[in-house]
């Protein structure tokens, strides 16, 4: 892991111990979209160029563990850390939780990994960290762990 991701993943983990202001998975808000109203409508336009394949799955599960660290704040299942004992405060997005899958469009996501979710930890990721392809990638990955 190169420095640069290291300090990344550092910050992170030191915004989640002092209590950063991060999402629960079971807070009824997950439902509320996090892309402003005025960027919402041509977000949820937007549509993963990517079919899902076992390939691609695989591709987006190495960036979802590796170059994205998205496992750093949405743990190895998915469940968004919500099983660390002793953690208090606002938890990252439970990618697990049906409803929020459902509610949820391609679009938005990606549109919260090129511009970071306002009112969370979550940070953009594109392009600095992750090109837009490998962004798709990811979000095939991140719905598979609800099943879709």
């Amino acid at each position: 892991m190169r420095i640069a991701d290291r300090q990344a993943v550092s910050c992170v983990l030191i915004a989640l111990l002092v209590g950063g202001s991060v999402v629960w998975g079971g807070d009824p808000a997950v439902l509320d979209p996090r892309v402003p109203p005025d960027q919402i409508e041509e977000a949820r336009t937007w549509r993963n160029p990517f079919s899902v394949t076992p390939e691609r799955l695989e591709r987006g599960k190495e960036i979802f563990h590796g170059k994205g660290f998205c496992v750093t704040c949405h743990g190895r299942d998915g469940k968004g850390l919500g099983n660390i004992p002793g953690l208090r405060g606002k938890l990252p997005r439970n990618f697990t939780d049906t409803q929020w899958q459902a509610a949820r469009t391609d679009g938005e996501l990606f549109w919260i990994l090129k511009n970071g979710s306002p009112g969370t930890d979550m940070a953009s990721f594109i392009p600095l960290v992750l090109t837009e392809e490998e962004a798709w990638h990811v979000l095939l990955y991140v719905r598979a762990f609800g099943g879709t």
